[in-house]
């Protein structure tokens, strides 16, 4: 595997990583995402047996969004200033 495609699919390397998320949702979905590149290389389709048991609508985010929308809003509450605009003294 390319050391480009390593860096973008290992968590720990990864800007995109959902650090919030519980390991096994997290390692989950870097699951998906090598399955499907490796079917996308190969040019075939997921089994049915396995896209019956696929819950593409199922929002695992949503809760943890939720959560960082009220920090959010208790720190704004506070009076903090928002993260993008902290600078390091």
């Amino acid at each position: 595997m390319s050391s480009f495609l390593q860096s973008f699919l290992d968590p720990k390397k990864n800007w995109l990583a959902l650090n919030r998320l519980p390991r096994e949702i997290v390692d989950a979905r870097n699951q998906r995402l090598k399955r499907a590149m490796d079917l996308s290389m190969k040019h075939e389709y997921l089994p049915e047996n396995l896209q019956a048991m696929q819950t593409p609508f199922r929002s695992y985010l949503q809760d943890m969004l939720t959560l960082v929308k009220k920090e959010r809003a208790e720190r704004e509450a506070l009076g903090a200033l928002p993260l993008y605009q902290r600078t390091i003294p």
